[in-house]
């Protein structure tokens, strides 16, 4: 499943979910990187 999270503060990115961690953020995977951030809230 394709998710997006929030880097910082103004940094998107996009990529398949990996895990939901236990404080809420996301691990998404894009490529061979591993990227952990806040999900973004649908619109």
């Amino acid at each position: 499943m394709l998710r997006t999270i929030l880097i910082g503060t103004c940094v998107s990115i996009q990529g398949i979910l990996v895990r939901t961690l236990a404080n809420g953020m996301l691990v998404v995977r894009v490529g061979d990187r591993i990227y952990t951030g806040r999900p973004v809230s649908p619109a």
